[in-house]
């Protein structure tokens, strides 16, 4: 499963950022992604994504992303070794909501994850220091 949903994600790299978009080839978020893969891996989506904004930097109202991830995928306990294909939930900064997410692609030296994000669209950057450091949870996919 893991190895396929990398594979899936990388399919996706070069899709246009488009904020609540997950069609490849035209536009995607990074929420937009994380649900086509799910597509490419189960068929259809476990549910309908709310309304959301694109700020990073939200604060109060919840942890809708995490709520929604907990509910859908299998957390990962922070003492757990990375694999691949994992889902990467990040909180871009301090006391802001969880907002942003991400598939691990490679890890150890050749530690990489796919996203999408505003003017860059789907990429894959590497995992580095300061992206470790905003990770604020891991998810596994859950067996179909």
């Amino acid at each position: 499963m893991s190895a396929r949903a990398v594979e899936l994600a990388r399919e996706w790299i070069g899709t246009p950022y488009v904020h609540q978009g997950s069609a490849q080839g035209a536009g995607a978020d990074c929420l937009g992604l994380v649900r086509g893969v799910w597509r490419g891996l189960y068929g259809t989506e476990p549910e309908t994504a709310p309304p959301y904004t694109a700020d990073w930097g939200e604060t109060g109202g919840g942890e809708p992303l995490l709520t929604a991830a907990l509910r859908n995928l299998v957390a990962v306990a922070p003492d757990v070794p990375e694999t691949p294909g994992e889902v990467l939930l990040f909180r871009m900064r301090d006391g802001a909501v969880a907002k942003h997410l991400g598939i691990r692609a490679g890890v150890g030296s050749e530690a990489s994850f796919v996203h999408a994000y505003d003017r860059h669209g789907v990429v894959e950057s590497p995992l580095s220091a300061p992206w470790r450091a905003r990770i604020a949870a891991r998810f596994r996919w859950p067996e179909p």
